[in-house]
């Protein structure tokens, strides 16, 4: 059990649980709650500087940490009903024009989704920090739990947007290479269509908070299941940085500054009628590989066979990011085949 699951599960075996909440911790990514004969959706994140989110472009940081916070209401396949925050601004670089570019990039997503602001508190320090609070509703909200033998395993998006921007700010702040590549400034996707278009065929769904890699193991070891990866929707930006790094482009799979995607199973039987249904919808969603046994956890692409049925590494669990990286890179070399 990795350090943050170990802290938490002490913390829940104290607290008493609420006699509405419908599912047991950890196993959706919203919380859901059986109120008044709805099905009410909870969901509370934080961000700061720790989670690379980027506060050079105010207008961007105020729509990322509103999507990262509406993704797990989305990932339960809910609508966003009911947002509030509690923002501790930064002394030194958050004036008036900050706040105010900051605060329409939070509202151009509450209004996408017909979100209600409620309310909050405001701090400041000398780093900023965020922590949204959203509340939201489903009619037949998905779980975590559900993947069978045989699904097969679809995601929205590209691969690579969360890591790439902690990548930027790592190495131009330790000077480690000149940038000889235009990388794109990070701008997460509101996927709240893709979400109610899921819906009607998800077996399982989580967003790619963590990484891709994260959310997928996640899927296999709740419902006692593999995997095997076998396509990987890779930033094309993201493979030139690996290149330039000399890093292996499999990390923006693995690393846990993740892209907020939603990563879905749904049953092989309902294939066909899921893509033409996409289609008509004009939406996309990319099949990276189907639900194996629980002996099976394998990325299997052209240039990469890893083998993750040993895979504990938790990013949390280490006190630097360089050490974190160099087990990633470990790991790689030691379980290619």
């Amino acid at each position: 059990m990795n350090k943050e699951i170990e802290i938490i599960k002490r913390i829940l075996k104290i607290l008493p649980k609420s006699e509405f909440l419908q599912n047991n911790f950890f196993e959706s990514d919203a919380e859901i709650l059986n109120y008044n004969n709805k099905k009410l959706l909870f969901s509370l994140d934080e961000f700061s500087t720790e989670d690379f989110f980027s506060d050079r472009f105010p207008y961007d940081l105020g729509r990322n940490v509103t999507i990262a916070t509406i993704s797990d209401i989305l990932a339960s396949g809910g609508k966003p009903l009911f947002y509030a925050h509690s923002l501790t601004i930064d002394n030194d670089k958050w004036d008036r024009n900050f706040i105010d570019a900051f605060s329409e990039g939070i509202a151009s997503v509450l209004k996408e989704t017909n979100t209600g602001f409620i309310g909050g508190d405001l701090g400041k320090s000398n780093n900023w920090k965020y922590t949204g609070v959203v509340i939201g509703e489903a009619e037949n909200p998905i779980t975590r739990i559900g993947a069978t033998e045989g699904d097969l395993i679809y995601m929205t998006g590209k691969i690579g947007a969360g890591n790439i921007e902690a990548t930027k700010k790592l190495i131009l702040s330790n000077n480690s290479t000149e940038m000889n590549l235009t990388l794109p400034n990070l701008k997460l996707k509101l996927r709240d269509k893709e979400s109610g278009f899921i819906n009607k065929y998800a077996t399982s769904c989580i967003d790619s908070s963590d990484g891709v890699l994260s959310a997928v193991n996640t899927l296999a070891d709740l419902n006692d299941v593999g995997f095997t990866i076998n396509k990987l929707p890779y930033l094309e930006e993201g493979i030139k940085l690996c290149e330039l790094i000399s890093k292996p482009k499999c990390l923006l799979f693995m690393g846990e500054c993740g892209e907020y995607e939603l990563v879905f199973t749904i049953k092989n039987e309902h294939k066909d009628s899921f893509i033409q249904e996409a289609n008509n919808n004009q939406l996309s969603f990319t099949q990276i590989g189907v639900i194996q046994n629980k002996q099976q956890k394998f990325l299997q692409t052209d240039d990469d066979h890893i083998d993750f049925i040993n895979y504990e590494i938790r990013a949390r669990d280490y006190n630097n990011v360089s050490e974190y990286v160099s087990e990633l890179i470990k790991y790689v070399e030691n379980n290619r085949r």
